[in-house]
């Protein structure tokens, strides 16, 4: 089904070879042809890249204008998309959702920006629609950012690296190695675009195979895929950490982009003879089966036959991941989840940028087929990602004949990938065509003794499960036509309620509200520093959202004070209260933090909160190690963590600190105090850029632009 080769290959005349030859280079892949020709830098040792668009959603943009501002923003050099598909349906709050909103119309007129209102789209689904194009670089403050098939390499970064574009400065990063996707070929009828991103995921995410390197997909498999399949697997790559994507364009491309009225953005891309591949990944698409990532993982995947197979003995393995994840007294029964053997689910939720595409939610009418819900506890909810896709949907009855099958349609909202829209009932099991089912990102609160569980799905086995009343089911055991079309897209909606500004900055005032704040003033790093642990986390990976958790909290993102009184609160909910009592010099220990979201607030929070470093065996994303130097915050590694296994209260100090910093030293001694034990150890900080050293020893990226 999916293969693993480590070793470098070459790709020639439409194969892969290995071993390489003497010919072989980096500069002949897709993505060192985008790479090469956005670096500002004449030493190619170094990517410094400028991008060619950029987009923020509303949990994000107001934080990244404000960070802006103070580096003395006057207007966007390049086309920045603002969106609002996020908080957009929060209740928390108040008025304070919609202030964010007008505050971002406002500083789209300020600074000649793009505004999408609410319910319009979701942030993917418009820059496919609107921006991505062969050759192009796109750069936006969310994780899922990857605009792969039309040939555009996209990356999703934490807000200050959106900051560094806006206001002249480039996005650095060593050379990334790349990974051929070899795809070949074709899915099985009743296999979609998730049981495909899910088996690579399974395949590659937990022995790191890809993270942080640029996936390449090629192959003759592509060919037998429709754009909203290579999307629906594109943008679900992130959750295997690579860095970005890229894929062989083709006529299908072309069409896609015609009919968005983009066909001049079209460019046919292929890696030349030569290219240089440091690892290869071999897809037989036509052995892929319908798959599910069971609780609480993208990479928890198995084939949805061998959970049928098996229900009872995955439950019981999910009760007690539940039980350690959120350290309840006791492991949950979920018995009650099983019905004559069969695990029977409670909602499915076909929606956001992995989900709501046209192909998907067209697959479901076909395999519903007017088949009634019916009246008992399953519900189906479907998200189209855009107005101009939902008026397709409309025009061709797919939405109407949804609905009459008691389904309900919403407008573009990414709140089910977040836990801010269609929270489960308690105890209850959600399968889901979205993009994440951390713990607690269906929205439940087990601190409160409420607890769901969701698993990833494609849309098409969320149907079939549909149709047999609740029943796990794959699609591949239903009779149905699947219909494949070009988009019909008509951007009237947009045309519509669309702002359009980019280059013509308008005198106006930003709107604030009462929940927008700037950020708090941050001091340099000092010469001795004294750490002392504020929360000791040791799974083998810690989430952002288990950082800052998403959903309800969704409202305060642009109030950093109130935001910060949130954080590690579903993890550690006695780490603000040790944060404020020591009041500067807080640390995090984890073993892999940072999977995830690419939300600043991940590391801001901290750095509200007087945090100044984390320690961990390693970063599980390269965006959330930048998020931390960002905000001030030292990402210190540390291999003798999980045995040391430090706990709150325990100090590190360190002796000229900001000296050995500045004199380019990687390496620093710490007494490391424990138990009321005294004992040297070696914190190191490996790999720092120059300009990420003087981030750190202004403080925060802030600080480093506000200086004379």
């Amino acid at each position: 089904m999916i293969t693993l080769y480590s070793e470098p290959c070459q790709y020639r005349d439409g194969k892969l070879f290995s071993p390489v030859g003497p010919d072989a280079r980096r500069e002949a892949t897709m993505a060192y042809s985008i790479l090469l020709a956005h670096n500002q830098c004449a030493d190619s040792s170094q990517l410094r890249l400028k991008f060619d668009a950029m987009a923020s959603h509303d949990i994000t943009y107001v934080g990244i204008v404000q960070t802006a501002r103070t580096a003395g923003l006057t207007s966007f050099p390049i086309p920045y998309v603002l969106t609002n598909c996020h908080n957009s349906l929060c209740a928390v709050g108040g008025t304070i959702n919609e202030d964010d909103h007008l505050f971002g119309l406002s500083a789209a007129k300020k600074y000649g920006g793009e505004f999408v209102p609410a319910h319009l789209a979701v942030i993917h689904q418009y820059m496919r629609e609107c921006y991505a194009g062969g050759g192009k670089m796109i750069l936006a403050s969310d994780s899922h950012t990857r605009y792969g098939p039309y040939g555009t390499l996209a990356i999703g970064e934490g807000g200050p690296e959106l900051v560094k574009q806006l206001v002249g400065r480039t996005y650095d990063i060593a050379p990334p190695q790349v990974v051929a996707v070899w795809l070949e070929g074709a899915p099985a009828p009743g296999v979609g675009p998730q049981d495909v991103a899910l088996a690579l995921i399974g395949a590659v995410y937990r022995q790191g195979f890809v993270k942080n390197k640029v996936l390449e997909f090629i192959g003759p498999g592509i060919d037998a895929l429709s754009m909203d399949f290579r999307n629906g697997i594109d943008v679900m790559t992130t959750e295997s950490t690579c860095l970005s994507s890229i894929w062989r364009t083709d006529n299908a491309v072309l069409r896609e982009l015609t009919a968005f009225g983009r066909a001049r953005d079209y460019v046919p891309l292929a890696p030349a003879d030569g290219a240089l591949y440091d690892a290869s990944v071999v897809v037989d698409l036509s052995r892929i089966e319908p798959m599910i990532a069971l609780p609480f993982h993208p990479s928890n995947v198995y084939p949805i036959s061998q959970v049928n197979r098996s229900a009872k003995e995955l439950l019981n393995e999910i009760a007690r991941a539940a039980k350690e994840q959120w350290e309840l007294p006791e492991t949950p029964d979920l018995s009650h989840l099983l019905d004559g053997g069969r695990l029977r689910v409670q909602q499915g939720v076909i929606a956001g940028c992995s989900g709501g595409m046209a192909q998907n939610i067209r697959a479901a009418r076909s395999i519903l087929n007017g088949a009634q819900l019916g009246n008992d506890a399953f519900s189906l909810s479907v998200y189209p990602a855009s107005q101009p896709m939902m008026l397709a949907l409309t025009r061709d009855g797919t939405l109407a004949d949804l609905m009459a099958s008691g389904a309900t349609v919403r407008t573009a909202f990414c709140g089910p990938c977040f836990g801010a829209g269609d929270v489960p009932a308690s105890g209850s099991f959600s399968i889901r065509h979205t993009t994440r089912n951390f713990p607690n990102r269906e929205g439940s609160k087990p601190g409160q003794g409420q607890t769901a569980y969701t698993a990833l799905m494609d849309a098409r086995s969320i149907a079939a499960t549909a149709l047999n009343g609740g029943y796990l089911t794959a699609a591949t055991q239903c009779a149905f036509e699947e219909r494949v079309c070009d988009a019909e897209f008509d951007p009237s909606p947009y045309r519509a309620r669309i702002y359009r500004g980019f280059g013509s900055p308008e005198p106006v005032e930003l709107h604030f509200g009462p929940n927008i704040t700037d950020w708090p003033k941050m001091s340099a790093l000092p010469e001795d520093l004294t750490l002392t642990v504020a929360a000791a986390i040791y799974d083998e990976v810690t989430t952002t959202d288990e950082l800052i958790p998403s959903g309800d909290t969704s409202s305060y993102r642009s109030n950093p004070l109130k935001l910060a009184e949130y954080t590690l609160s579903r993890k550690d909910p006695a780490y603000v209260g040790r944060c404020k009592a020591l009041g500067y010099g807080s640390a995090v220990c984890a073993l892999r933090p940072g999977d995830g979201s690419a939300r600043e607030q991940a590391a801001s929070c901290q750095r509200v909160l007087g945090g100044i470093a984390n320690i961990a065996l390693e970063y599980a994303t390269k965006r959330y190690r930048s998020n931390l130097i960002n905000w001030g915050m030292l990402p210190f590694i540390w291999p003798d963590l999980r045995q040391a296994h430090p706990v709150p209260g325990d100090t590190f100090a360190l002796k000229g600190l900001r000296s050995a910093l500045l004199a380019g030293q990687t390496k620093f001694e710490a007494i490391w105090t424990h138990a009321g034990e005294a004992s040297s150890v070696t914190l190191e900080l490996p790999d720092l850029t120059a300009d990420e050293r003087d981030v750190l020893l202004d403080g925060c990226l802030m600080n480093s632009y506000a200086k004379p």
